[in-house]
């Protein structure tokens, strides 16, 4: 199917999801919200040679993943780069990959790791030898350092906008809890993402984890020659898995600030009960931490363990029963989530009891996808006592941790063309409360916690 065709026939088909949302949206009585953008098709409008869908990602300490896509199969797969621009300095090779998904047959995918690089330092390059120069910085080696989150992102109207808030003030990362493109099989959608997303995922290092929307299951039963789930994800969006012992790329850690932050990316939708290797991963990975050089901990995940929303009610629970507890005696600082498409944040929590040790839990799947927000909070759920504040709006948060002890949380809502600060908070490390140093008995360190404020 040629691009215009396919370009014409998709915008129609969301279209009609757009103004069905739009519906929705008009009830709302709160706060009187746009209903969902439309949807953006970004085409590529350069040579076949020059690099397209350009986005950057830590790997480990002193390294950064270069990703691109050329429709050109002969492009090499080489990065050039130096700290002036124009002026390269150093040149690395990597691979490349492709896939198909029935008819759709991929680009050429570029993977190149380039360093070891500079903390804190701007540097300039170049994809495959062809085409603009971009230029990305590297995060700080020590704390403050920012970060800022977006979850269930598609390609719309509002996604521009809180792309737009989130690159309007500076930041060293961006982490993703999973639902990017929003193809669902529709494979052309991964590459108007890629470029849709490119100006800002080429300057800032992308680290994301995996929603429902990556899966792209083939249908059952599966005939010869059938796409394996996250075909398309794994081969666009390679994860630094390696770096940290695990053996997929649906989960896996990273440090930030020389190893201040450690940040763990679970998988919603790999095995995780206690015999799986995601949990004995995650059980070494979280051992292995040392609490007095990284006092903070962090965690994304895809479906929420804790949510009063009605919009996907009770699909983190199996996971919560098998991981939380895991969690809890490394003392998480702070877990977040995506998929309920709204902002949510608890008290800190533990087994369904707030729990001065527990972590905080944040739900931020409220990036701009097209399909519309979850205005439906349920007042008479039984964690609502535990709900600190909720609100179904697109926006974007940011975790400023300032230093060991201390770090600031805000959640942005997209009003219109501004961004408002509508919830924020100042937290301690959970290392640093020496009433939760040591692993205790749950239920006696089961009080209110009330709020983490300083």
């Amino acid at each position: 199917m040629g691009t215009a065709r396919y370009v014409l026939l998709a915008s129609r088909a969301l279209a009609v999801s757009a103004l069905l949302a739009a519906a929705a949206v008009a009830a709302a009585a709160e706060y009187v919200r746009p209903p969902p953008g439309r949807v953006i098709l970004t085409e590529h409008t350069e040579p076949a040679a020059h690099p397209q869908q350009v986005h950057v990602s830590a790997v480990g300490a002193k390294h950064m993943r270069v990703s691109w896509v050329t429709d050109d199969k002969r492009a090499p797969s080489v990065v050039e780069y130096g700290k002036a621009s124009r002026n390269y300095t150093a040149s690395a090779t990597g691979d490349h990959t492709s896939y198909r998904y029935f008819l759709y047959s991929s680009g050429k995918i570029h993977h190149v790791k380039i360093g070891p690089l500079d903390p804190g330092t701007v540097y300039y390059y170049r994809c495959g030898m062809a085409g603009k120069e971009f230029s990305l910085r590297t995060p700080p080696a020590a704390l403050p350092i920012e970060l800022a989150l977006v979850g269930d992102l598609g390609q719309t109207e509002w996604t521009a906008s809180t792309l737009a808030h989130v690159s309007a003030t500076d930041y060293d990362m961006l982490l993703v809890p999973g639902d990017l493109a929003y193809a669902d099989t529709q494979q052309p959608l991964w590459d108007t993402f890629g470029r849709f997303v490119q100006r800002h995922a080429s300057r800032r290092p992308w680290m994301v984890t995996q929603g429902n929307h990556e899966v792209e299951a083939a249908p059952l039963p599966p005939v010869p020659g059938s796409p394996a789930p996250f075909a398309a994800y794994g081969a666009r969006w390679r994860a630094p898995h390696e770096e940290s012992g695990s053996p997929s790329s649906l989960y896996y850690s990273f440090d930030a600030a020389a190893g201040a932050v450690h940040v763990v990316m679970l998988g919603s939708y790999a095995p995780f009960n206690a015999t799986s290797d995601q949990y004995r991963w995650l059980a070494r990975d979280l051992a292995g931490v040392d609490r007095r050089a990284t006092p903070w901990l962090v965690v994304l995940l895809h479906a929420p363990w804790y949510n009063t929303n009605a919009a996907h009610q009770g699909e983190g629970e199996a996971m919560r029963e098998a991981m939380e507890r895991l969690l809890f005696e490394a003392r998480v600082d702070v877990v977040f989530a995506g998929h309920v498409h709204a902002y949510e944040r608890f008290t800190r929590v533990y087994n369904n009891e707030a729990n001065p040790c527990g972590p905080v839990y944040i739900t931020i799947g409220d990036g701009g996808n097209r399909e519309g927000l979850a205005f439906d909070f349920e007042k008479n759920n039984k964690l609502a006592s535990l709900s600190v504040t909720r609100e179904a709006s697109f926006g974007h948060g940011r975790l400023r941790v300032v230093n060991a002890t201390t770090a600031h949380w805000a959640w942005h809502r997209n009003d219109d063309a501004e961004s408002v600060v509508r919830d924020e908070l100042w937290l301690e490390s959970l290392a640093a409360n020496g009433a939760c140093r040591q692993q205790g008995d749950p239920a006696a360190a089961a009080v209110d916690s009330g709020s983490d404020e300083l």
